[in-house]
């Protein structure tokens, strides 16, 4: 009877943590949309940083 009692008490300990973790990621998700929204409408350099293009072009290499 105590091994049921332990896994009872496990799985109440396992729920929690996945909530949090999910707490954790939709704060972490909620975080980063408002910086994107925040830096989408400034212009400058700071919007043009990232570009996807390489800084430099690069050789390729030899053999």
């Amino acid at each position: 009877m105590i091994e049921f009692d332990y896994h009872k008490v496990r799985s109440a300990e396992l729920i929690r943590e996945a909530e949090q973790a999910r707490l954790a990621r939709a704060v972490a998700r909620a975080q980063r949309a408002a910086r994107r929204a925040g830096s989408a409408g400034s212009e400058g350099a700071a919007a043009e940083s990232h570009t996807g293009r390489p800084r430099r072009h690069r050789l390729p290499r030899t053999a």
